[in-house]
């Protein structure tokens, strides 16, 4: 349910079958799509029953009262203050679900089924294991958002685990590897889960370029997981001074050659400034400076280049946005694109139908 972020109740509508009443329009809105779900009042009442039995406590925030719209036995045209009233009721009541801090509510299977989140859209393990034929293309991308946030998170754990073991927190920074141990062998059982459902998707017929594109998704998140199942098997060391070497047993001491001891210690070469391999050389700038002054012109010198880096810097993040902001255009994009080809078969498989009654008929 992750997948979900945000969720509206916009508006409602009257339908007089089987008898008259109210249908509310649900607007849900997840990283690459959006659709919506028509739900009565009695639905809502069914919801709310069926996750405080399967959950054993009630939703975060409690439903509309019942008993508000009994005039809505009548004509509707009288009760327009009553309808917005529960409108923005419903819309509260599944918000609180949306953003509570505890899942269960989310997670369960008939909130889900509410909203009518595809079946593939599923954040726990157990789920995604008997779920990789059920994906849809819309669900295969957020699961794999879902999985980008997953490997950014273990980075996050193994930077904390380094940073706790410099300051010589040794338990605290165990106990950051081990979670971040916890979620990459996680996310490698999502990851696999997600290969499976690629090549059921393949199977129905994707397009080969999008087959291609998505497969380079899966390998890429594989490279992280396996740069990340190093880091997190190979502790990083505190540093920390080298031990003095123990006086109850011999040591053995290389002692360096005569030869070695005068070319270091010669002094037959003058001594004179050096900026470099090569022979130096004054310019205009430098000809008039004694040595604070040289300093100061390499500070200064230092802080353009530093402060060019910092544009530059600048430049680089912004182009990356830029780049992430295509990336998820073009997927959405590539949703419209094979919802496009599904609807284009459906027409010609259609038409094909027609062609051969009017072959019939003739």
């Amino acid at each position: 349910m992750t997948a979900i972020q945000a969720v509206y109740v916009r508006g409602h509508e009257e339908r007089p079958d089987p008898k008259p009443h109210i249908v509310y329009r649900i607007e849900i809105q997840a990283h690459v799509r959006s659709w919506q779900m028509w739900r009565r009042y009695s639905e809502f009442v069914e919801l709310h029953t069926e996750l405080s039995k399967s959950t054993c406590s009630s939703p975060p925030a409690p439903l509309p009262p019942k008993n508000s719209l009994a005039i809505l036995r009548g004509p509707f045209r009288d009760s327009s203050s009553m309808v917005e009233e529960r409108r923005a009721g419903l819309e509260t009541y599944l918000r609180a679900i949306i953003s509570a801090k505890d899942d269960k509510w989310r997670e369960c299977y008939a909130f889900r089924d509410f909203l009518g989140v595809p079946v593939g859209r599923q954040g726990t393990m157990a789920e995604a294991s008997t779920s990789s034929k059920q994906f849809s293309s819309s669900s295969w991308l957020d699961e794999h958002l879902e999985l980008q946030a997953k490997i950014r998170d273990i980075r996050a754990d193994i930077n904390k685990r380094d940073a706790l073991s410099d300051r010589g927190d040794v338990s605290a920074s165990h106990t950051a590897n081990v979670q971040a141990k916890k979620k990459l062998a996680e996310t490698l059982s999502r990851v696999r889960t997600l290969k499976q459902g690629l090549q059921e998707l393949g199977m129905a017929a994707m397009a080969q370029g999008e087959l291609q594109r998505r497969t380079d998704m899966v390998a890429r998140l594989q490279d992280d997981c396996e740069k990340l199942g190093k880091m997190v098997t190979v502790t990083r060391q505190a540093s920390r001074p080298a031990a003095a070497p123990s006086s109850r047993g011999p040591t053995n001491v290389t002692v360096a050659p005569e030869s070695d001891r005068a070319a270091l210690l010669s002094l037959s070469k003058p001594v004179t400034r050096v900026f470099g391999a090569k022979k130096p050389q004054e310019t205009e700038m430098t000809r008039p400076l004694d040595d604070q002054g040289l300093v100061q012109l390499q500070n200064t010198q230092l802080e353009q280049q530093d402060s060019q880096l910092a544009t530059l810097t600048h430049i680089l993040q912004r182009q990356r946005h830029l780049g992430e902001a295509i990336g998820a255009e073009l997927a959405v994009h590539n949703e419209l694109l094979d919802e496009l080809n599904t609807d284009v078969d459906r027409v010609g498989g259609k038409l094909i139908s027609a062609k051969k009654q009017l072959n019939r008929l003739g």
